[in-house]
């Protein structure tokens, strides 16, 4: 996150249109690009070799229960239930800031897995974590104290793992597998249908927001916290899985990952920004007008749900009953692309849409 160069834009994903958002309706003269890239720069966006490698390693994952290498997870039926496997890694400098804290990168570890197994609906049931010893002591030992406090917490057991030894000074890497259980159905990204509303949980762009603050831009401990340790959203998951058409998580950024959820489905998907909930550590520090709004669309690691679904009532009975926000925020329509709305009017937006890993 810290060194990545902006990646090309993504025109295409959005209203055609110059280098920058702007909103403008019929016989108005359109405003000038707001420079976002300018405004709100973020180290969450970049160019990308990600997909072309996950195509290649797709000849090789034919199991059916790889789901073609499409989705967040795998899905091993054993037993009479599902067995949900996930595994992520974290790396420094790119998924964390040299002096974060060993304890909230262990948490976060952890955490970006569960997030995972919470858009699956799954109940979290053992994990496996593999660790870099970089020769300090002190970090190894806090890294340690962070997991259990996450294993505790988060109440998932550690089943096993490997450790590897690097030379001092090494960018260290961490990598976790995840397992959980869902005796019902498991959400995919790709059953969203045309008119589905699309929903998040919880509040977006907060982490985003902390990065800058863990890199001295700004002061804000709940956003800091936001950032350094994201909460997966096991509960709604787990109440969601059977009232939802398609579920993943945010981890990219909205807009990317709304748009990767419309293409899985085989649909288009329309988002309105002035729906998407900020928080109000968010609209303190940053602000809630267009450039805000698209900054916290497109920052990463968020770990909210998003997923589409049809039955407001049931929706909002979710919400209440596990405590959590959930706002509508768009739509999925026939068609294909991303199309973003601002006081209701259409937007064109040529920028990043969130995280990619970079190419070169």
């Amino acid at each position: 996150m810290t060194s990545n160069p902006p990646r090309d834009g993504e025109g295409d994903q959005a209203q055609p249109g110059g280098g920058g958002p702007e909103t403008h309706r019929a016989g108005e003269e359109p405003p000038p690009p707001l420079g976002l890239a300018e405004r709100f720069p973020s180290p969450f966006r970049g160019g990308s070799r990600e997909l072309a490698f996950i195509a290649a390693l797709r000849a090789l994952a034919t199991h059916p229960a790889a789901r073609g290498l499409l989705d967040d997870a795998a899905i091993l039926p054993f037993g009479g239930n599902n067995l949900i496997l996930t595994h992520d890694m974290i790396v420094e400098g790119v998924h964390f800031l040299p002096h974060d804290p060993p304890e909230d990168v262990a948490w976060k570890l952890v955490a970006v897995n569960l997030s995972d197994l919470a858009a699956k609906g799954a109940v979290p049931i053992g994990m496996l974590a593999g660790y870099t010893l970089s020769g300090a002591a002190d970090r190894d030992a806090a890294f340690v104290r962070g997991l259990g406090e996450a294993i505790r917490v988060l109440d998932i057991p550690l089943l096993g793992g490997d450790t590897v030894s690097v030379p001092a000074g090494t960018p260290r890497s961490f990598g976790l597998t995840a397992i959980g259980r869902s005796e019902g159905p498991v959400p995919s990204r790709s059953g969203a249908r045309d008119g589905d509303t699309l929903w998040v949980s919880g509040t977006i762009g907060d982490a985003d927001a902390g990065l800058r603050a863990a890199r001295g831009e700004m002061d804000s401990p709940a956003l800091l916290d936001r950032y350094r340790r994201p909460q997966p959203r096991l509960s709604a998951g787990q109440a969601l899985a059977t009232l939802v058409s398609a579920m993943m998580d945010v981890s990219d950024g909205l807009l990317i990952d709304a748009r990767r959820m419309a293409e899985a489905s085989g649909l288009g998907v329309e988002i309105d920004l002035d729906a998407m909930p900020l928080s109000a550590e968010y609209r303190a520090a940053c602000g809630d007008d267009l450039p805000a709004l698209l900054a916290a669309a497109t920052g990463g690691d968020d770990y909210e749900l998003l997923f589409t679904a049809t039955d407001v009532e049931a929706i909002a009975a979710v919400s209440a009953r596990v405590g959590l926000p959930l706002t509508s925020i768009g739509r999925m329509r026939a068609g294909s692309g991303l199309r973003l709305a601002h006081r209701g009017a259409p937007v064109r937006y040529d920028g990043p849409l969130g995280w990619e890993h970079h190419a070169g």
